[in-house]
């Protein structure tokens, strides 16, 4: 197995919390809501053969820097466009000015932002279990906002959801954890689980998730709906859960047809938490797409 070592890498705004392994072509990992870095250990370990695997958390995320404690009106420094500097910025830090860029949940939003800011440096783009944000935010239907309410409460002004969500932040985001597709406790790992929970009792992990809701929508609606007309691309894989509400409310496949110029699509077994609770699949899929695309 390889040997993945931690640090805290400057890129310019901050410090992300990294982890780095194997050797070959570089991939890089990005995590979702309400995670850390800690989602992609198996998957990390299978692809590091043949990979240098790059996972690291998003600002406001776990141990990466939070920007804004204290100014909680200004939203913009969490927006995907400024957490997909962040990871551009880490990237050639390490030395890769292009690689494979995997997302899942807000990780995925990243990056497909960063694949349209920054076409140069993405090789290929796997998108993991979600629709765009412009699609989901302007044809929102009653059982989306229903599953997917958490959009709309984190964004509420500071300090509302703060403050409710530090009263008992283990059941909230457990809740999060097990609303999306049937998942129980039992289906992630341990090491896992207490990496999340130790992130998300904090409360500036706490401010830094709410203020990414924000952005979501006082900033990268706007975003998303000006790049209506434009394509990545680069070869991309959208993953989703067969039994999380993205397969229930949406065509995924079809909701990213005219974003992505060379895309393939799967089903994988489970929610939306298939990365944690199916890493044996996720991991076979991606190392196979990856495969082929070749260094």
């Amino acid at each position: 197995m390889a040997q993945f070592e931690d640090d805290l890498i400057e890129v310019g705004a901050g410090k992300l919390a990294i982890s780095r392994g194997g050797a070959g072509p570089p991939v890089l990992l990005l995590h979702g809501f309400p995670q850390t870095r800690a989602m992609w250990q198996p998957i990390a370990q299978r692809l590091s053969c043949d990979f240098t695997v790059v996972s690291a958390d998003l600002r406001g995320y776990g141990g990466s820097f939070k920007p804004g404690i204290g100014t909680p009106d200004h939203c913009a420094a969490y927006s995907f466009r400024a957490m997909g500097r962040d990871q551009l910025s880490l990237m050639r830090q390490l030395g890769f000015n292009r690689f494979h860029l995997v997302g899942h949940d807000r990780g995925a939003r990243v990056a497909y932002r960063m694949a349209l800011d920054a076409p140069e440096a993405v090789q290929s783009l796997t998108l993991m279990d979600i629709v765009p944000t412009h699609r989901l935010l302007e044809t929102l239907t009653h059982p989306v906002a229903k599953s997917y309410y958490h959009w709309f409460f984190l964004a509420q002004p500071h300090p509302f959801p703060e403050r409710l969500i530090g009263a008992d932040p283990d059941y909230f985001f457990e809740s999060c954890l097990l609303g999306w597709g049937g998942a129980s406790l039992d289906d992630f790992r341990p090491e896992a689980l207490s990496d999340y929970r130790a992130a998300w009792r904090q409360p500036e992990v706490i401010f830094g998730m709410c203020q990414d809701y924000r952005a979501a929508i006082a900033h990268d609606l706007s975003l998303d709906a000006a790049d209506l007309h434009r394509q990545v691309h680069c070869p991309a894989l959208v993953l989703y859960g067969a039994d999380g509400v993205m397969a229930r409310a949406y065509d995924v496949p079809a909701a990213w047809e005219d974003r992505l110029a060379q895309m393939q699509a799967q089903a994988l077994p489970g929610g939306h938490f298939f990365p944690d609770t199916a890493p044996e699949a996720t991991a076979d899929m991606l190392a196979r797409f990856l495969g082929a695309r070749g260094a």
